[in-house]
């Protein structure tokens, strides 16, 4: 983009880790990366063309425009009260499960939300351009800022609510983070068995795939769908020496007959 906006990244997670190189790779300057350990900003500072490690949250002498919240979600109002802002600044976070209010005691009254939905690691690389981003505002002026900026580095930039970003984050909980722990377990079950958890890569694989292509709904299979309670009872036998895992097979199971009554 012609005219970049400066930008403070406050926090050198995950989000932060892979949101500032973007910025900068679109044209935006990162000029200042605070975080509480210092060892995580000079990290992140050396992935970028000049920002500079900050030490505190004083930032009323600060060139940037536009100052990210890139921390964790329980930190954030905390964060936000402390800051000490240059006039005109503009103050986002990142959360998905934390509404706009969370910036209610800023010192400036330009708060928004800049919401990449994706899951991060800083051991890999992410396309940004595929990524969702949903912004909200509190005015206009800041709306539309933020929209520019976000359509900077991502083809799908959507405006969202609070509330409504607050169901999002939970489907988000579902078919990432409880998708990624199903498959932990489905390896601490193989490993038991001493079974190499790659036989299972390709069942994966086409599950995602085929619940992308078909819809989940329509992708469905297996003993609970079917109605296959013998099925489904010799698997509780084999589970019933981890009472915490046969448990969560059953209320799996139970939910799945119930979505799928036979006619």
């Amino acid at each position: 983009m012609a005219l970049g906006k400066r930008i403070a990244m406050i926090g050198s997670g995950n989000v932060a880790w892979h949101l500032a190189p973007a910025l900068e790779n679109a044209g935006h300057i990162i000029v200042e990366v605070f975080s509480r350990s210092k060892k995580n900003a000079i990290a992140l500072v050396d992935r970028l063309y000049q920002a500079e490690v900050k030490e505190d949250l004083d930032f009323s002498d600060s060139t940037a425009e536009l100052f990210i919240l890139a921390v964790t979600d329980d930190c954030i109002s905390e964060v936000a009260q402390e800051l000490a802002l240059p006039e005109n600044a503009i103050v986002v976070h990142t959360s998905g499960a934390q509404s706009l209010g969370e910036l209610g005691y800023t010192a400036t009254e330009a708060i928004g939300v800049f919401y990449p939905l994706q899951t991060f690691s800083k051991s890999k690389k992410v396309k940004f351009e595929e990524i969702p981003i949903c912004i909200e505002a509190d005015d206009k002026d800041t709306e539309r800022i933020l929209l520019t900026v976000a359509k900077s580095i991502s083809k799908n930039v959507q405006l969202v609510s609070s509330t409504d970003r607050k169901a999002l984050h939970v489907a988000a909980v579902f078919a990432c983070n409880f998708t990624n722990h199903c498959l932990m377990l489905s390896e601490q079950i193989l490993n038991s068995k001493k079974l190499d958890f790659e036989i299972l890569k390709p069942l994966i694989v086409e599950t995602i795939n085929k619940g992308l292509e078909l819809g989940p709904a329509n992708a469905q299979t297996g003993p609970a769908k079917r109605h296959d309670f013998q099925t489904l009872d010799q698997h509780m036998e084999f589970l019933s020496e981890n009472q915490e895992l046969a448990e969560l097979y059953r209320l799996f199971s139970q939910n799945i007959v119930d979505n799928y009554p036979i006619d």
